[in-house]
């Protein structure tokens, strides 16, 4: 069997203080209304120019889950930095919504390894702690929170034997 290069960070790379950015996402139009069709959430202030120009914002706003989701798509399916080692997603505390994101806006997701523990139930996993911060183009702090996951203390069979 010959080496395979590795797909991003095992278990023995990480420790508590890490740093990442995430690749950038222009948010576009196709966006909110593609969300909106998901969701069924058709809120003016998403859907029309009309209405959101009378708004606070002046200007149409995406969701504020949809901020959340990209956020998410953005560190864990984007960088693959934990390909071969992240199992689930284990739950988010602490969101908050800081800002609106504007259609036009580019979005990254900076986020540092805050805790790094030991599974209590299964000894071959760990739960990975990371403080997250989305902001646009110009540095500005979006939304903001903690997401856990539950990741493999050794490669992934799943991900390290497929071609």
């Amino acid at each position: 069997m010959t080496d395979r290069p590795r797909l991003g960070y095992r278990y023995e790379d990480l420790h508590e203080g890490m740093r990442f950015r995430s690749p950038g996402r222009t948010i576009t139009d196709a966006d909110l209304v593609g969300f909106a069709g998901l969701t069924g959430d058709f809120s003016e202030l998403h859907t029309s120019d009309v209405y959101a120009n009378g708004s606070q914002f002046g200007r149409r706003v995406a969701h504020g889950m949809l901020g959340l989701a990209y956020a998410h798509g953005l560190m864990w399916a984007r960088t693959g930095e934990l390909r071969e080692t992240a199992i689930a997603f284990l739950g988010i505390s602490d969101w908050r919504f800081l800002a609106p994101i504007y259609v036009g806006d580019t979005i990254f997701v900076d986020y540092v390894l805050a805790e790094l523990r030991d599974s209590k139930s299964r000894p071959t996993q760990a739960v990975a702690t990371f403080d997250v911060e989305l902001v646009d183009q110009d540095k500005r702090a979006l939304q903001r929170g903690r997401k856990a996951l539950l990741v493999s203390k050794v490669p992934l069979d799943a991900v390290a034997n497929s071609n």
